[in-house]
């Protein structure tokens, strides 16, 4: 569905500048943003994606991963098509990186949203699979009705949204679970074709506006996995906050990057021990099933408080927001 966006500028030779993604793009008659889904018509952006749904599920919420907000609950997930990076791993390219004529797509308007997730069970509502900022009309839309239903609402996200679109949502969105892909414009830019610096400044911004953050960092042999990276990365995270759940997970080939390796386990594990080593404590290994790793652990007296295995939870021992062992506080909305 077409529908007049938001968030843009109006130039000379009826050009449009679109201000929901750190892109900017400028954007001439007729044609199409770097996401594939904005578009110039008639000097006026608009969104070519406004209820369209290339992917729809009922999962649990540490699938996107989200380990400290509403562990064990079940996150109505939407889908859409078209992103603003161009991913040479990217695990969803049959919908980030196609057309809507590629990919089948069915309508949900933001009502129907709602009424779905409420007849799942499911606490909260998530926008994942591609990238939800260049979906921000319908995505801003469903979540103030969410918010009005006694729904949770989460991005997942390459945060490379504008502060403008951040602002904009921000009252409505709950969870910001965001990739931090690399600490390396050089590394953005060749295998994303965005920038560093847009990512870094909106988890800043998405946890000033008193947003959930989850960081996560897909860690690929050769690219991304260097000490010296990793510690860039935790240093600024805990900058940012020494509670915030970081996620380190496994690489496996796919998209254009068939040709390289699965991520080592013990290449993960440095990153694990990096983290602890410099004070984060809250952190977390993703993509290998079973590993101690998965686990909340109390900071003060290491008493396990949330079992995990997979997307799986088999329990969670946080009491009024505090470990029961030693009643040190734990940051997990519950």
């Amino acid at each position: 569905m077409i529908k007049e966006g938001v968030l843009f500028e109006e130039l000379q030779n009826s050009r449009v500048k679109c201000h929901v993604c750190s892109h900017r793009c400028v954007i001439a008659e007729g044609r199409l943003g770097i996401c594939g889904t904005r578009k110039n018509i008639g000097g006026k952006i608009h969104t070519t994606i406004y209820n369209t749904i290339s992917s729809e599920a009922v999962d649990p919420i540490e699938k996107k991963p989200l380990y400290h907000f509403l562990p064990g609950t079940l996150s109505y997930s939407l889908g859409s098509i078209g992103c603003n990076f161009r991913c040479e791993h990217c695990q969803n390219w049959t919908i980030s990186q196609v057309t809507l004529e590629e990919a089948y797509t069915m309508q949900i308007t933001p009502e129907e949203a709602v009424r779905r997730a409420l007849a799942t069970g499911s606490r909260s509502i998530s926008w994942t699979y591609n990238e939800p900022a260049i979906w921000h009309e319908y995505t801003h839309d469903s979540a103030v009705l969410a918010k009005k239903a006694g729904l949770k609402t989460v991005y997942v996200t390459n945060g490379y949204i504008t502060p403008e679109a951040l602002r904009r949502i921000a009252p409505y969105l709950d969870a910001y679970r965001v990739d931090i892909k690399s600490f390396s414009e050089d590394f953005y830019r060749k295998t994303c074709g965005a920038r560093l610096a847009p990512v870094l400044e909106s988890t800043k911004l998405a946890k000033e506006l008193g947003m959930h953050v989850e960081t996560v960092t897909l860690i690929i042999p050769g690219r991304n996995d260097s000490k010296e990276e990793l510690t860039r990365i935790v240093r600024w995270v805990h900058d940012l906050g020494v509670d915030i759940p970081m996620h380190f997970t496994r690489f496996h080939p796919m998209y254009k990057m068939e040709d390289a390796s699965s991520t080592p386990l013990k290449t993960l594990e440095m990153a694990y021990d990096i983290a602890r080593k410099e004070g984060m404590r809250f952190v977390y290994l993703g993509n290998v099933p079973g590993h101690e790793h998965e686990n909340t652990h109390c900071p003060g007296c290491s008493a396990l408080l949330i079992d995990r295995t997979g997307f799986r939870v088999s329990s969670v021992r946080i009491k009024e927001g505090r470990c029961p062992e030693c009643g040190e506080a734990i940051p997990v909305v519950i």
